[in-house]
């Protein structure tokens, strides 16, 4: 199993994110990140569950935040997967072609300990149930396991075990960070609502409901983790795999992140 690096002098660092997990409303991520720069504020290192962790990632690799979400303004879920109901494996979609994008869109940094930035990222291993930290290794498969929602997507192999997405476990993913950083700064960017006018009883809508269940319940453990939250309440209306609205939701990021920063900047006068 792949595990945090364990070093007697592993480093401290100043400032971490934690970016959750929330399919398309992780471009939010990118709007907060965009507004912690204009704040001054550079993360030293950065964690993130499924969507977050795509963030991390593209950001850690030189992408511009406000230039995250114009990545995929071109992508679809068709393009973005490919159907694996056929092959067996535990899910109806394969993100093989989602990996290659992202190997492709961080080129040429292949492996997390290659990025200039540290990039932790949370999975959740499908048979002890557990959440596990990936700091090492390849870029690529790290992320795609991150995202890999249960039934909907297969599990991803990596070395002797398999990973689904981390938000199953942990969505908020603060734990990775808290004992190594003197600040801490959480992003929600899937908010919890009543809602159910989008549900329908299919396989896909049933694994995605119970997947946001499990994922939206669990944030309030890492919530005390953090030393500050940005939480986009504005985004629980969007669906998860809904790119036309990218630019809007990283707007609501910004928005978001602004108001609470700005909050902070007004209370240390």
């Amino acid at each position: 199993m792949i595990q945090p690096t364990k070093d007697k002098e592993a480093p401290r660092y100043r400032l971490g994110v934690a970016l959750s997990g929330g399919g398309a409303r992780g471009f939010a991520h990118g709007g907060v990140l965009k507004a912690m720069s204009e704040c001054g504020l550079k993360p030293d290192v950065i964690a993130g569950v499924s969507a977050g962790s795509v963030a991390a990632v593209l950001w850690a690799a030189g992408i511009e935040p406000e230039d995250i979400h114009k990545v995929f303004a071109n992508c679809k879920f068709k393009t973005m997967t490919s159907l694996a109901i056929r092959e067996g494996g535990g899910g109806l979609f394969s993100l093989t072609p989602f990996r290659k994008f992202i190997e492709k869109t961080v080129a040429p940094y292949k492996r997390l300990e290659d990025l200039p930035v540290p990039v932790k990222i949370g999975v959740t291993d499908i048979a002890s149930g557990l959440p596990v930290c990936l700091d090492h290794g390849e870029i690529g498969p790290a992320v795609m396991a991150s995202c890999s929602i249960p039934i909907v997507f297969k599990p991803v192999k990596i070395g002797d075990r398999h990973y689904v997405d981390g938000g199953v476990s942990r969505n908020l993913p603060a734990w990775l960070l808290r004992d190594c950083c003197d600040e801490v700064v959480g992003v929600n960017v899937s908010p919890h609502s009543d809602s159910d006018d989008d549900f329908h009883p299919t396989m896909t809508d049933v694994a995605m409901r119970t997947y946001h269940l499990l994922s939206k319940s669990n944030v309030h453990i890492d919530e005390p983790l953090c030393d500050k939250m940005v939480t986009v309440s504005m985004l629980s209306h969007y669906r998860v795999f809904d790119l036309s609205n990218i630019h809007s939701v990283y707007l609501s990021g910004y928005s978001a992140a602004r108001q609470v920063f700005d909050e902070v900047r007004q209370s240390q006068k």
